[in-house]
Protein backbone atom coordinates (compact mmCIF):
# COMPACT_ATOMS: atom_id res chain seq x y z
CA UNK A 1 0.00 0.00 0.00
CA UNK A 2 2.71 2.57 0.92
CA UNK A 3 4.03 1.90 -2.84
CA UNK A 4 0.74 2.61 -4.06
CA UNK A 5 0.68 6.20 -2.07
CA UNK A 6 4.08 7.33 -3.31
CA UNK A 7 3.61 5.80 -6.30
CA UNK A 8 0.46 8.45 -6.15
CA UNK A 9 2.57 11.15 -5.51
CA UNK A 10 5.56 10.24 -7.58
CA UNK A 11 2.77 9.87 -11.05
CA UNK A 12 1.54 13.41 -9.99
CA UNK A 13 4.53 15.35 -9.97
CA UNK A 14 5.83 13.65 -12.54
CA UNK A 15 3.18 14.72 -14.92
CA UNK A 16 3.61 18.11 -13.46
CA UNK A 17 7.30 18.63 -13.98
CA UNK A 18 7.05 17.25 -17.46
CA UNK A 19 4.19 19.35 -18.39
CA UNK A 20 2.90 21.94 -16.21
CA UNK A 21 5.51 23.05 -13.43
CA UNK A 22 5.62 27.43 -14.02
CA UNK A 23 8.83 28.49 -13.18
CA UNK A 24 7.81 31.28 -11.04
CA UNK A 25 9.52 34.61 -11.70
CA UNK A 26 10.18 35.19 -8.22
CA UNK A 27 9.99 32.97 -4.76
CA UNK A 28 7.05 33.54 -3.02
CA UNK A 29 8.13 32.37 0.40
CA UNK A 30 10.58 34.57 3.32
CA UNK A 31 12.50 32.76 5.99
CA UNK A 32 13.70 33.62 8.97
CA UNK A 33 16.08 31.59 10.10
CA UNK A 34 16.65 32.91 13.58
CA UNK A 35 12.74 33.24 13.71
CA UNK A 36 12.12 30.01 11.93
CA UNK A 37 14.17 28.16 14.08
CA UNK A 38 12.79 28.96 17.17
CA UNK A 39 9.41 28.12 16.45
CA UNK A 40 10.88 24.64 15.81
CA UNK A 41 12.61 24.30 18.94
CA UNK A 42 9.68 25.29 20.20
CA UNK A 43 7.38 22.63 18.86
CA UNK A 44 10.29 20.03 19.72
CA UNK A 45 10.33 21.43 23.05
CA UNK A 46 6.74 21.09 23.53
CA UNK A 47 6.79 17.67 22.15
CA UNK A 48 8.89 16.40 24.47
CA UNK A 49 7.20 17.87 27.44
CA UNK A 50 4.00 16.29 26.20
CA UNK A 51 6.11 12.69 25.50
CA UNK A 52 6.94 13.34 29.19
CA UNK A 53 3.56 14.18 30.50
CA UNK A 54 1.92 11.10 28.37
CA UNK A 55 4.67 8.66 30.00
CA UNK A 56 3.58 9.76 33.29
CA UNK A 57 -0.13 8.82 33.22
CA UNK A 58 -1.52 6.83 35.22
CA UNK A 59 -2.31 3.65 33.62
CA UNK A 60 -5.38 1.86 33.22
CA UNK A 61 -5.87 -1.71 35.32
CA UNK A 62 -8.78 -4.90 34.95
CA UNK A 63 -10.41 -3.28 37.36
CA UNK A 64 -10.86 -0.07 35.33
CA UNK A 65 -12.07 -2.51 32.44
CA UNK A 66 -15.01 -4.36 34.83
CA UNK A 67 -16.06 -0.97 35.02
CA UNK A 68 -16.43 0.30 31.89
CA UNK A 69 -19.39 1.19 29.71
CA UNK A 70 -20.34 2.60 26.43
CA UNK A 71 -22.62 4.45 27.60
CA UNK A 72 -20.20 6.54 29.20
CA UNK A 73 -18.93 7.61 25.52
CA UNK A 74 -21.36 10.33 23.55
CA UNK A 75 -23.61 9.32 21.15
CA UNK A 76 -21.43 10.35 18.15
CA UNK A 77 -18.94 8.49 19.24
CA UNK A 78 -20.41 5.50 20.38
CA UNK A 79 -21.27 3.24 17.34
CA UNK A 80 -16.91 2.96 17.39
CA UNK A 81 -16.57 1.90 21.04
CA UNK A 82 -15.24 -1.49 20.88
CA UNK A 83 -13.86 -1.58 17.58
CA UNK A 84 -10.75 -3.66 17.17
CA UNK A 85 -8.32 -4.50 14.69
CA UNK A 86 -4.74 -5.47 14.38
CA UNK A 87 -4.29 -5.51 10.95
CA UNK A 88 -6.11 -2.15 10.55
CA UNK A 89 -3.68 -0.54 12.73
CA UNK A 90 -0.67 -1.94 11.45
CA UNK A 91 -2.33 -0.69 7.83
CA UNK A 92 -3.07 2.72 8.90
CA UNK A 93 0.79 2.69 9.22
CA UNK A 94 1.65 2.66 5.55
CA UNK A 95 0.11 5.94 4.33
CA UNK A 96 1.49 7.68 7.71
CA UNK A 97 4.81 6.77 7.58
CA UNK A 98 4.55 7.09 3.60
CA UNK A 99 3.02 10.84 3.79
CA UNK A 100 6.27 12.35 5.52
CA UNK A 101 8.57 11.84 2.78
CA UNK A 102 6.02 13.31 -0.32
CA UNK A 103 7.60 16.57 0.67
CA UNK A 104 10.46 15.36 -0.95
CA UNK A 105 8.69 14.87 -4.12
CA UNK A 106 8.28 18.41 -4.47
CA UNK A 107 12.41 18.74 -5.37
CA UNK A 108 10.78 17.73 -8.72
CA UNK A 109 9.99 21.38 -9.35
CA UNK A 110 13.27 23.70 -10.19
CA UNK A 111 12.16 26.45 -7.78
CA UNK A 112 12.01 23.97 -4.98
CA UNK A 113 15.65 22.58 -5.83
CA UNK A 114 17.00 26.41 -5.88
CA UNK A 115 14.93 26.60 -2.54
CA UNK A 116 15.06 23.36 -0.91
CA UNK A 117 16.12 24.81 2.55
CA UNK A 118 13.86 27.26 2.66
CA UNK A 119 10.93 24.75 1.39
CA UNK A 120 12.05 22.06 4.08
CA UNK A 121 12.65 24.47 6.68
CA UNK A 122 9.05 25.20 6.36
CA UNK A 123 8.33 21.67 6.82
CA UNK A 124 9.91 20.87 9.71
CA UNK A 125 8.16 23.67 11.28
CA UNK A 126 4.85 22.57 10.49
CA UNK A 127 5.39 19.12 11.59
CA UNK A 128 7.51 20.49 14.86
CA UNK A 129 4.14 22.15 15.29
CA UNK A 130 2.37 19.31 14.63
CA UNK A 131 3.98 16.91 16.59
CA UNK A 132 4.36 19.39 19.99
CA UNK A 133 0.21 20.60 19.90
CA UNK A 134 -0.38 16.47 19.99
CA UNK A 135 1.78 15.36 22.69
CA UNK A 136 1.00 18.25 24.98
CA UNK A 137 -2.98 17.40 24.29
CA UNK A 138 -2.92 13.68 24.44
CA UNK A 139 -0.38 14.35 27.24
CA UNK A 140 -2.74 16.47 29.15
CA UNK A 141 -6.42 14.91 28.27
CA UNK A 142 -7.53 11.31 29.09
CA UNK A 143 -9.62 9.91 27.05
CA UNK A 144 -9.81 5.76 26.47
CA UNK A 145 -9.39 4.48 22.89
CA UNK A 146 -12.36 2.47 21.19
CA UNK A 147 -10.61 -0.48 21.72
CA UNK A 148 -10.20 -0.29 25.49
CA UNK A 149 -14.33 -1.09 25.48
CA UNK A 150 -13.42 -4.18 23.07
CA UNK A 151 -13.96 -7.05 24.91
CA UNK A 152 -12.52 -9.64 22.43
CA UNK A 153 -9.54 -7.62 22.11
CA UNK A 154 -6.27 -9.24 23.95
CA UNK A 155 -5.74 -7.82 27.46
CA UNK A 156 -2.64 -6.24 26.73
CA UNK A 157 -4.25 -3.94 23.90
CA UNK A 158 -6.73 -2.64 26.48
CA UNK A 159 -4.28 -2.04 29.03
CA UNK A 160 -1.30 -0.40 26.76
CA UNK A 161 0.31 2.63 28.21
CA UNK A 162 -0.96 4.89 25.40
CA UNK A 163 -4.59 3.51 26.09
CA UNK A 164 -5.85 6.68 27.02
CA UNK A 165 -4.60 8.74 24.18
CA UNK A 166 -7.41 8.55 21.93
CA UNK A 167 -7.69 12.35 22.23
CA UNK A 168 -7.21 13.84 19.71
CA UNK A 169 -5.92 11.32 16.27
CA UNK A 170 -2.33 12.62 16.17
CA UNK A 171 -1.79 9.83 13.17
CA UNK A 172 -4.53 11.48 10.94
CA UNK A 173 -3.38 15.38 11.95
CA UNK A 174 0.48 14.63 11.03
CA UNK A 175 -0.62 12.85 7.53
CA UNK A 176 -3.07 15.99 6.85
CA UNK A 177 -0.59 18.52 7.96
CA UNK A 178 2.42 16.86 5.35
CA UNK A 179 0.01 16.41 2.24
CA UNK A 180 -1.40 19.54 2.63
CA UNK A 181 1.79 20.69 3.40
CA UNK A 182 3.00 19.30 -0.44
CA UNK A 183 -0.07 20.64 -1.96
CA UNK A 184 -0.27 24.00 -0.39
CA UNK A 185 3.88 24.92 -1.26
CA UNK A 186 2.65 22.80 -5.18
CA UNK A 187 -0.62 25.56 -5.30
CA UNK A 188 1.63 28.48 -4.36
CA UNK A 189 4.80 27.86 -7.02
CA UNK A 190 2.62 26.75 -9.87
CA UNK A 191 -0.73 28.60 -9.26
CA UNK A 192 -2.07 28.30 -12.98
CA UNK A 193 -1.33 24.27 -12.83
CA UNK A 194 -3.85 22.15 -14.39
CA UNK A 195 -2.52 19.67 -12.15
CA UNK A 196 -3.39 21.09 -9.14
CA UNK A 197 -6.80 20.06 -8.83
CA UNK A 198 -5.53 16.22 -8.37
CA UNK A 199 -2.56 17.24 -6.23
CA UNK A 200 -5.41 18.87 -3.21
CA UNK A 201 -7.07 15.68 -4.05
CA UNK A 202 -4.64 13.71 -3.41
CA UNK A 203 -3.42 15.68 0.27
CA UNK A 204 -7.19 15.24 1.24
CA UNK A 205 -7.60 11.76 0.44
CA UNK A 206 -4.44 10.08 2.29
CA UNK A 207 -5.11 11.74 5.80
CA UNK A 208 -8.76 10.11 5.65
CA UNK A 209 -7.64 7.01 4.59
CA UNK A 210 -5.22 7.16 7.75
CA UNK A 211 -8.76 8.30 10.25
CA UNK A 212 -10.65 5.26 8.84
CA UNK A 213 -7.83 2.71 9.52
CA UNK A 214 -7.75 4.22 12.81
CA UNK A 215 -10.92 4.61 13.56
CA UNK A 216 -11.68 0.80 12.18
CA UNK A 217 -8.37 -0.53 14.59
CA UNK A 218 -10.08 0.98 17.60
CA UNK A 219 -7.38 3.84 18.09
CA UNK A 220 -9.84 6.75 17.45
CA UNK A 221 -13.14 7.79 17.75
CA UNK A 222 -14.53 9.77 14.92
CA UNK A 223 -14.18 13.03 16.42
CA UNK A 224 -10.78 12.87 17.74
CA UNK A 225 -9.94 11.86 13.71
CA UNK A 226 -12.00 15.22 12.61
CA UNK A 227 -10.47 17.39 15.01
CA UNK A 228 -6.92 15.72 14.05
CA UNK A 229 -7.55 16.03 10.04
CA UNK A 230 -8.96 19.78 10.82
CA UNK A 231 -5.55 20.43 12.96
CA UNK A 232 -3.51 18.96 10.47
CA UNK A 233 -4.97 20.43 7.35
CA UNK A 234 -4.43 24.07 9.22
CA UNK A 235 -1.39 23.40 10.05
CA UNK A 236 -0.48 22.11 6.41
CA UNK A 237 -1.54 25.31 4.65
CA UNK A 238 -0.88 28.33 7.22
CA UNK A 239 2.81 27.21 7.84
CA UNK A 240 3.24 27.95 4.05
CA UNK A 241 1.13 30.89 3.77
CA UNK A 242 2.43 32.41 7.23
CA UNK A 243 5.65 32.42 5.24
CA UNK A 244 4.42 34.62 2.36
CA UNK A 245 6.04 37.55 1.47
CA UNK A 246 2.53 39.69 1.25
CA UNK A 247 0.91 37.36 4.19
CA UNK A 248 -0.35 39.71 6.98
CA UNK A 249 -0.19 36.45 9.00
CA UNK A 250 2.83 35.98 11.16
CA UNK A 251 4.09 33.34 13.88
CA UNK A 252 6.20 34.43 16.84
CA UNK A 253 7.67 32.01 19.28
CA UNK A 254 6.05 32.30 22.80
CA UNK A 255 7.18 30.72 26.62
CA UNK A 256 4.97 30.00 29.10
CA UNK A 257 5.90 28.54 32.88
CA UNK A 258 5.43 25.22 31.54
CA UNK A 259 6.19 24.64 27.56
CA UNK A 260 7.37 26.96 24.69
CA UNK A 261 4.90 27.27 21.79
CA UNK A 262 4.10 29.80 18.90
CA UNK A 263 1.34 31.93 18.52
CA UNK A 264 -0.61 33.13 15.29
CA UNK A 265 -0.22 37.13 14.61
CA UNK A 266 -2.48 38.54 12.53
CA UNK A 267 -0.81 42.42 11.30
CA UNK A 268 -3.42 45.37 10.12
Amino acid sequence: MIRKVLLLWVLLLCCCHSNTFAQSSTFPYKIDWVKDGAITAGGIGATVVGSTLITNKPRLTEQDLASLSTDDVNRFDRFAAGNYSASAETASNIPFYGSFVAPLFLLLDQDVQHHAPEIYMMYGEAMSIAGGLYALTAGLIDRKRPNVYAEDAPLDARLHKYATNSFYAGHTAATASATFFVAKVFHDLNPDSPAAPYVWTAAAAVPVAVGYLRLKAGKHFLSDNILGYAIGTSIGILVPELHKHDSRLSLLPVRTGLYDGVAVVYSF
